[in-house]
């Protein structure tokens, strides 16, 4: 499907910042109308595209219009999907599973933008974001990076750890890991990686209660076995919630990374 295709509307949205545009998109993914903001800077130049792919599910973790406009200010178009069934969008949230589609769709669109640089679409992911940019990276292998904050990797950890999930995921992923494996399986992209071809950056707080740093830590040695480009912080003093001055911090440093990178 051509890229300019998928957009099914474009409204704006009132902006939190006067040198960004904000919009809100609605977009086709498997045929389904789904949400998302689109953050564009307030001239005409063009820029490198900016997937932001939230965490949580449904309300939890919802897109925050000021950090689409943070990401955008640091000179990127981004798009941040609501995932489907959220904000008005058709059919449901099903945490990493058909809804992967969204991000992949998201990234297309992006693609697709009139200002957005051929072949420079990087991919961030918060949280469960995680899990969705780096197998969208694996499913488009022409994206530019991937940035994975506080960001899950392994599915049936996020099972084994969060104990005020697992009823949440046995709904919506079909059961436990023991009991439906393959679904978290595909859930998990430690098992794809040898297809992926964007470096990466993993960034963490070693103190992080909500994804374990250890979600970090085992994408890292995976990366390392297949000698894959990237890169780690860890930041020994943080949860999954860093000090507002210490974030914009790391979004500078993070977005100098991304544009630093040179594959595709």
């Amino acid at each position: 499907m051509h890229e300019t295709y998928l957009i099914v509307s474009k409204h704006a949205f009132p902006s939190p910042n006067p040198k960004v545009r904000l919009f809100l998109m609605t977009y086709l993914s498997d045929g389904l109308k789904v949400k998302g903001l689109l953050a564009e800077p307030a001239d005409e130049n063009t820029y490198d595209g900016f997937l932001y792919l939230r965490g949580g599910i449904k309300r939890v973790g919802m897109v925050r219009p000021a950090r689409i406009a943070q990401f955008a200010s640091e000179g990127f178009i981004v798009f941040a999907p609501f995932y489907r069934g959220n904000e008005g969008g058709e059919g449901n949230e099903d945490f990493a599973g058909e809804d992967m589609n969204d991000a992949v769709s998201g990234f297309d669109l992006l693609r697709g933008h009139p200002r957005v640089r051929k072949g420079k679409v990087h991919l961030f992911g918060f949280s469960r974001g995680g899990v969705m940019a780096l197998l969208t990276a694996i499913r488009r292998q022409e994206a530019a990076s991937v940035v994975t904050w506080g960001g899950v990797s392994d599915m049936a950890l996020t099972y084994k750890e969060r104990k005020d999930l697992r009823r949440m995921m046995k709904r919506v992923i079909g059961g436990t890991p023991a009991r439906v494996p393959g679904e978290y399986k595909r859930r998990t992209p430690l098992f794809e990686l040898e297809h992926l071809l964007a470096p990466v950056l993993i960034i963490h707080g070693v103190r992080d209660l909500n994804v374990s740093v250890e979600h970090s830590l085992r994408l890292e040695k995976r990366l390392k076995e297949l000698e894959k480009n990237h890169e780690t912080w860890l930041f020994h003093e943080f949860t999954h919630y860093f000090p507002p001055k210490i974030n914009r911090k790391v979004v500078k440093e993070l977005t100098k990374w991304m544009k630093k990178q040179t594959h595709a």
